[in-house]
């Protein structure tokens, strides 16, 4: 039996967790406002998985994070370094990303990752319905913000800008 791919590695990661998701079809859309439209949601409501690299002493291995930010927004690297504790942090290739999630960008989620990292949530995305990528193109996971932070344990900061 070959293990689940796309949504179904979310779903079954989902479900594992507790979490209920839905996911919504969408088509191709070239830019935030315009897949939010597209959504019928307000472009704070897509919410994006970021694969963070923390750098560490060059004699240990370098650690991942996820910071999931509003879509309308900008990650805040010294908010998230002082949260984090770190003095360097950057974003990974393209082709690094998705070899440590399984997911390529745009789809990428902690939902079924094939890595575990601490996950950091903006303040601003606690208490609402967000979408987040689903896993494979063309779709959206909708899942509700507060339970996803309670399942993933994860730090909620204001880590954005």
């Amino acid at each position: 039996m070959t293990d689940p791919v796309g949504r179904a590695r979310v779903l079954a990661d989902a479900e594992a967790r507790g979490l209920e998701v839905e996911f919504v079809e969408r088509p191709a859309a070239g830019s935030l406002e315009e897949a939010a439209a597209l959504l019928g949601i307000d472009p704070r409501g897509i919410v994006k998985t970021l694969v963070v690299r923390r750098h560490t002493p060059s004699d240990a291995p370098n650690e991942y994070l996820f910071a999931l930010i509003p879509g309308d927004r900008q990650i805040s690297w010294s908010k998230l370094r002082a949260i984090v504790g770190v003095n360097k942090l950057s974003l990974p290739t393209a082709e690094l990303a998705l070899e440590a999630t399984g997911y390529e960008r745009g789809t990428i989620t902690p939902l079924g990752s094939s890595s575990a990292w601490p996950v950091y949530v903006d303040a601003v995305i606690a208490g609402s319905r967000v979408a987040l990528g689903a896993g494979e193109p063309g779709f959206s996971a909708f899942l509700d913000a507060d339970a996803l932070i309670s399942a993933y344990d994860a730090t909620v900061a204001d880590i954005s800008a």
